[in-house]
């Protein structure tokens, strides 16, 4: 006998929970299906949550945005174990949290791995070996995304390491070569150096390749303050071990050698033995699990959300994707469609954060724009902190002054993408932050001083234009 549900999910990071939540509050039956001894995801586990917590112990433990520190790195012997105990902390907490979640709503929590057996029917492997088999009339894919392994590298060694694996090491290494320039590369980069390690970075052509193309030359500035060494624009095309560790051979011939490697090349999504094919579930491409508009794959009644249909894998836009997702699967008159203006965050130090057209789309659209800047270095709340790298950029439509993007690379970026953000959402113009009043001394001022620098460019813009 098959047990019976409105919604079975697939999956318990935080689209998984989100979307059960979603629909057990309109008074649905949900389980949620997950192989993890606890629910979460690597959001809890291995991911977010853990990095950014990692992140705020190294910068405390560096004394970096603070004069004065409690605690240096110097001063510490081995601080990675200190990390570890934080990292354990902070993620036990907010897994419990999700725990509560599920059992508040009565959804209930099934652990093992499953498969479809037909669109609306799926198999579970318990991990003690028995199967049940589930029915539902909406079935949610949610089963996340893992690390991306390059074949060519030997993730098998074991001082090479994934952006998973990385928090197994036993101690902070004397020197690492980060490949990706990516997200998880660059905040596990910064993290690093901040703790002393020797770090260099190769990636593509700059920087996280979806940031503004002057703001990801900020943060590779700002990561050269720090001893981060980039190199952009080459690939790593062997790694093999020498004498002394490891060696890195570059594709135009230089060789890096490092005691440790951070793979960070991407993910890719964790469908295997889900039986997709089967039941007609389409993957694009790239190998994503492909969805329309209201992420309702090709199969009638299973509806994905997440990291298995692709980037930016962002914790926040899967959240929304699996509501929005779940509403549309049973006509709930509630949340429509993910925000149009979604900020993109990253967490290295300094923060990088942004919304809304990069210089490079405005122009590619034909839009004649102009941009206003503010840098953190004359920001008194910025220099106060201790963290005066980074700026604010708005981009703008010329003729209106419509306000088209935010970027932001400085510490508290992701905080401070918002105010930009709300400004995008109701079609203001940079006048918003001139008639606003901002708290002083504040980062957040920054758009003010921002908005005056493009007025002020604008009116050049203008007499340039204006015959003599």
């Amino acid at each position: 006998m098959a047990a019976k549900y409105d919604l079975v999910v697939l999956g318990a990071g935080p689209a998984g929970e989100k979307g059960a939540a979603q629909a057990a509050y309109f008074g649905k039956r949900v389980a949620i299906v997950d192989p993890g001894a606890r629910p979460g995801g690597i959001a809890v586990s291995t991911a977010g949550i853990p990095t950014k917590t990692i992140r705020e112990g190294a910068i405390y433990l560096s004394g970096l945005g603070q004069s004065a520190s409690a605690m240096t790195v110097a001063s510490v012997q081995n601080p990675w174990p200190l990390l570890m105990a934080r990292k354990l902390e902070v993620s036990e907490f907010m897994t419990k949290a999700v725990e509560r979640n599920l059992v508040r709503h009565g959804i209930e929590r099934i652990r093992g791995r499953a498969r479809f057996l037909s669109p609306e029917r799926v198999e579970v492997e318990k991990v003690a070996g028995e199967r049940v088999v589930l029915e539902a009339d909406i079935v949610l894919l949610a089963l996340g995304s893992r690390p991306r392994h390059p074949p060519d590298i030997p993730m098998d060694d074991p001082d090479v390491h994934d952006s998973e694996n990385i928090l197994e090491i036993a101690q902070v290494p004397e020197s690492i070569l980060v490949i990706g320039g990516g997200p998880a590369g660059c905040e596990y980069a910064s993290i690093f150096a901040a703790l002393g390690v020797q770090v260099t970075i190769v990636g593509g052509k700059h920087l996280i390749p979806a940031l503004d193309v002057e703001m990801a030359g900020i943060l590779a500035e700002c990561f050269n303050s720090m001893g981060i060494r980039v190199i952009p624009s080459v690939k790593v095309s062997r790694v093999a071990r020498d004498g002394s560790g490891l060696e890195a051979r570059l594709a135009d011939g230089r060789t890096l050698q490092a005691q440790k490697i951070l793979v960070t090349t991407g993910r890719c999504p964790q469908i295997e033995g889900l039986g997709l094919a089967q039941v007609g579930v389409e993957i694009d491409s790239d190998g994503w699990v492909r969805v329309d508009d209201h992420y309702a794959t090709t199969a009638p009644g299973v509806f994905a959300a997440g990291d298995v249909i692709g980037p930016p894998n962002l914790a926040a836009l899967a959240m929304e994707q699996a509501r929005v997702a779940v509403c549309h699967a049973f006509g709930f008159e509630y949340k429509k469609e993910t925000d149009r203006f979604r900020p993109t965050y990253i967490f290295s130090i300094p923060e990088a954060a942004w919304v809304g057209l990069t210089e490079e789309q405005a122009r590619t659209s034909g839009i004649n724009y102009e941009v206003g800047r503010s840098s953190f270095g004359t920001n008194a709340k910025a220099r106060i902190s201790g963290f005066p790298e980074g700026l604010v950029k708005l981009v703008f439509r010329a003729a209106d002054k419509v306000l088209l993007g935010v970027h932001i690379v400085g510490e508290l970026a992701s905080e401070l993408v918002h105010i930009g953000q709300f400004v995008l959402h109701e079609g203001g113009t940079i006048d918003r932050f001139i008639d606003a009043t901002f708290a002083v001394p504040t980062r957040s001022e920054a758009y003010k001083y921002a908005a005056y620098d493009g007025l002020m460019r604008l009116e050049r813009h203008t007499r340039s234009r204006t015959p003599s």
